[in-house]
């Protein structure tokens, strides 16, 4: 739909178009006219929807800092899934993997060479020695935020030590790469050019994406690949950034007997960091961690 410079903007804010979006519209429209990738209105939030999402991640953000006080040695990982389901519930949210393609519990716990989407079980008890994602999507108000951490239990290995400070300083180099007008490739070329750098390697398979109005949207986060490529990064994009980084290969396979987890083909140590974050003007800002 065109606009004319004095009808209302398109993002909801109740300005001219002329003062809101509409220089903003014609940079990207520009772009796009010289063969660059950019993105729909969809992909852009507004003010009222980046609000709604940043008070989803206060519930997200809070649990996973109740979880990073409580686990322990000795836990199953069903222990942790009720203390996320009971901490969501009472704080007014909903678990978004709950259920979600038949995912059946609040939140994914991936272990040692697990890679992501571990299913809590009562059968599992962590023990010294183990790393583990826990990962947490929160649903408030119809709004959507996402982020997982790691937790190394007990006497770890410096092996395992090193792959996990290096997995977040992995999602650290992908934030200092999100620049608003900037490319959605130079995130994965930063990520995989540092870890390789130490040894590692990155999953290919999964990625981050966008959310906030649903669990998964536009675009796909690739944590590999090349500079200056794939979509122009906007301010009011909001999406994750999560690399896998695994000890051994990059190469993945999915636990049959579930349909979900992710484990290492080689059976090398996996670890990974997750945040929500939001493209503005200025650079990026963390909304769930």
């Amino acid at each position: 739909m065109m606009l004319s410079r004095n009808d209302i903007c398109w993002c909801g804010s109740g300005l001219k178009y002329k003062k809101c979006h509409l220089e903003f519209d014609e940079k990207l429209i520009s772009l796009r006219n010289k063969g660059y990738i950019t993105p729909n209105r969809k992909l852009i939030k507004s003010k009222k929807q980046i609000e709604g999402i940043r008070e989803s991640a206060k519930i997200n953000n809070g649990l996973l800092d109740l979880i990073s006080e409580n686990i322990r040695e000795g836990m199953t990982t069903q222990e942790i899934d009720d203390l996320a389901y009971n901490y969501t519930v009472s704080n007014g949210g909903i678990p978004a993997t709950l259920n979600y393609d038949g995912f059946p519990k609040s939140i994914c716990t991936s272990i040692n060479n697990e890679v992501c989407h571990g299913i809590p079980s009562k059968d599992v008890i962590l023990k010294s020695g183990d790393i583990i994602n826990v990962d947490a999507t929160t649903i408030f108000n119809g709004y959507y935020s996402d982020a997982s951490r790691m937790f190394m239990i007990g006497e770890v290995s410096e092996e395992a030590k090193k792959l996990v400070n290096v997995a977040k300083e992995c999602l650290e180099i992908g934030l200092e790469a999100v620049k608003p007008w900037g490319f959605l490739g130079d995130i994965g070329a930063s990520i995989q050019e540092y870890a390789e750098s130490k040894g590692y390697s990155v999953v290919r398979d999964f990625g981050g994406h966008g959310v906030g109005l649903d669990i998964h949207e536009e675009p796909f986060v690739n944590h590999f690949g090349k500079r200056g490529t794939d979509m122009i990064l906007v301010p009011g994009m909001v999406f994750t950034i999560e690399p896998m980084i695994n000890a051994g290969s990059y190469e993945v396979f999915i636990d049959e007997d579930n349909g979900w987890t992710a484990i290492t083909e080689d059976g090398s140590l996996s670890a990974q960091w997750e945040h929500t974050v939001l493209v503005t003007e200025e650079g990026v800002e963390v909304i769930s961690r």
